[in-house]
């Protein structure tokens, strides 16, 4: 698997700062040029005030093309971070069933986050995968936005 630093100009903290406000929920941006990160609540939620969010929009507004946006994995990406994490459970066959059922449920997201916050040692586990794979998601999503401005003849 290629490194951040072979891939990117981000740094590794800057990966690591996107992936987790990206699970946090909010939107992420990087400046082409500066890399400088701006990031805000997705606010079609409504559960954030845009008033304390007032620099970082008007920055967005007046030099948006200056910016790639980092979107969070949609809700099939989630499904297949899940999947992977259960088919990758090598140690614990209950666990790993439990897991495999929930993802078969009808709310699968719930019935997961249900089965893995009762596992023991195996919920840290889950988090520390989760987020590796949302770095990787980062590293990835950062790759097509650079090659797609390399292609445009864009940076």
């Amino acid at each position: 698997m290629p490194t951040a630093d072979k891939i990117t100009s981000l740094t590794k903290e800057q990966i690591t700062e996107i992936a987790e406000q990206l699970d946090c929920g909010n939107r992420c941006f990087v400046n082409r040029r500066t890399k400088l990160l701006l990031f805000t609540p997705n606010f079609d939620n409504g559960f954030a005030d845009e008033e304390f969010y007032a620099v970082e929009l008007e920055e967005l507004e007046n030099n948006f093309s200056d910016y790639i946006e980092i979107e969070q994995p949609n809700s099939s990406n989630s499904f297949e971070i899940m999947a992977n994490f259960t088919d990758q459970i090598g140690d614990n066959n209950n666990l790993k069933d439990e897991l495999t059922k929930a993802l078969n449920n009808k709310k699968p997201f719930r019935e997961f986050k249900i089965v893995i916050d009762n596992s023991g040692v195996y919920r840290q586990q889950w988090f520390d995968f989760k987020n590796t794979q949302l770095k990787q998601w980062v590293i990835d999503k950062f790759r097509e936005a650079t090659y797609a401005d390399r292609e445009n003849g864009s940076s």
